[in-house]
């Protein structure tokens, strides 16, 4: 564990995912390495299992960046461990969250997030909310439902990227494309944020 004087030394920057099942995990691994980042492998799971503290120790540790970081509430509608953790994390004051990519889910009864980009599942940025098959849906919102979603609004997150199931999409997201959705998300938000991942040959926590 790092001590007080150890974090107020150092600032990360990090992009939360809404998701975490290992799908989503051997992705962001693929990217993170792609963008010369870091993922935070050991914070995937589904709920998330560990705490926000725990969580925030990793990304203290990581040496490259951006760090690329997992939060789930596995189905759960409503506050969920992955939603605290998250709320732990982004209010950090060593922690700099570059932005977020917002994972659709077909979870009952959830409110939305409010995206700034959506992402179909061809790669197309559209106008309207996505589905967890990276689908438009109907309305003229850009708005992503989730189990994981919830608390966005409550966050000053400088940009939202609202995606599909990340990995999947009925497999236009899958691994051995190159996670083309996923990828151009985390590119987005890198391109806006002006930071870029600088590789420094370290495995993934």
């Amino acid at each position: 564990m790092m001590n007080n004087k150890d974090r107020d030394m150092v600032r990360r920057h990090i992009i939360i995912i809404t998701d975490g099942d290992d799908v989503a995990r051997q992705v962001l691994q693929q990217v993170a390495k792609d963008i010369g980042g870091r993922c935070i492998t050991r914070s995937a799971g589904n709920p998330t299992p560990l705490s926000g503290e725990e969580i925030v120790d990793l990304i203290l540790q990581a040496k490259q960046e951006p760090v690329l970081v997992m939060f789930d509430d596995n189905g759960k509608a409503g506050y969920g461990s992955g939603e605290s953790a998250m709320l732990q994390v982004a209010m950090h004051p060593s922690i700099e969250v570059l932005g977020v990519i917002a994972v659709a889910s077909n979870t009952a009864r959830t409110k939305c997030a409010h995206a700034d980009v959506v992402i179909d599942a061809e790669g197309r940025i559209v106008e309207q909310g996505v589905d967890k098959d990276g689908d438009v849906l109907p309305s003229r919102e850009k708005c992503i439902f989730g189990d994981t979603v919830e608390t966005l609004d409550q966050l000053h997150i400088p940009i939202i990227v609202g995606i599909g199931d990340i990995g999947k999409m009925k497999g236009r997201d899958h691994i051995r494309y190159g996670a083309p959705v996923t990828h151009k998300a985390v590119e987005i938000i890198l391109e806006r944020s002006g930071c870029h991942g600088q590789a420094n040959g370290k495995e993934n926590n």
